[in-house]
């Protein structure tokens, strides 16, 4: 499993630097400065008309367990008992980990049933959008749960899938030919990557979705009112994340950029 060095939220960026986390953004949940030993990091994020963009920054340690900060209203935040995580996610009000044994476990709000993942095994990756969740089993198939009010849950019959994002109201899926699935909102055309070839990674932001190239270069499409797709002229990029407003990118020499709106980025 390809652990995610760098995140990006509805207020907030997170990297992974050496054995340090650092976060830029809204310090109500950019708290990470004592964060030690992680391997992965996940950031909240909300449509930008959902609320005042209140979000929770997480973080999974070597170890398997995992520790969180920021908004904490609905329980989110309550992981430290967690224990033998392999993946972790973060959604609007909800945190999700996936164990070694390919198991979910959740801490947050329920009220779509966005949180109804007891019954899911052999799970490889999991992905939080703001009312729904989506994941892909170890044999390449995908389940969804919440609501499906665009039509972002209908992926029961998506195939040889190797990695899963949500968005806002849209889930998008990288098949293992480098080829992209995407359903749901697509008011922005965030769904519009029919024609995307030779990707190596994806990533699904509020309203806009970002796909990592083999050689190097991104792509993306959807919502673009604060720059957030402007990714043409980024080059050697081994990792990709989109937040609400902006998109973080990872270089091959350990460099980050932004582009978008909220784009301070953690300091080096």
């Amino acid at each position: 499993m390809n652990h995610a060095k760098i995140a990006a939220g509805r207020r907030q960026t997170l990297a992974i630097i050496g054995d340090k986390v650092l976060a830029a953004g809204d310090k109500k949940c950019c708290n990470v400065s004592d964060w030690r030993n992680i391997i992965e990091v996940a950031a909240g994020n909300v449509h930008l008309a959902n609320n005042t963009g209140n979000v929770h920054s997480v973080g999974l340690l070597a170890n398997g367990k995992v520790t969180a900060t920021g908004w904490n209203k609905h329980g989110q935040c309550n992981v430290a008992d967690w224990e033998n995580i392999a993946q972790i996610a973060a959604g609007w009000r909800n945190t999700f980990g996936v164990t070694h044994s390919g198991e979910v476990i959740a801490a947050g709000r329920n009220h779509h049933g966005e949180g109804d993942i007891s019954d899911w095994r052999n799970i490889a990756k999991i992905a939080a959008g703001d009312w729904h969740t989506v994941a892909i089993t170890v044999d390449g198939m995908a389940l969804s749960t919440g609501i499906n009010t665009h039509g972002q849950c209908n992926i029961q019959n998506w195939r040889n899938l190797v990695d899963i994002s949500a968005g806002y109201s849209h889930t998008i899926g990288l098949k293992s030919d480098g080829t992209v699935l995407a359903t749901g909102w697509n008011k922005h055309n965030q769904c519009e990557v029919a024609n995307w070839k030779n990707i190596i990674a994806i990533s699904a932001g509020s309203s806009h979705t970002v796909g990592l190239q083999a050689n190097g270069t991104v792509i993306a499409c959807g919502w673009n009112d604060f720059g957030q797709c402007d990714v043409q002229n980024l080059r050697n990029v081994v990792e990709v994340a989109a937040g609400c407003l902006h998109t973080l990118v990872r270089l091959a020499d350990g460099g980050l950029l932004a582009v978008g709106e909220f784009t301070e980025l953690p300091k080096l």
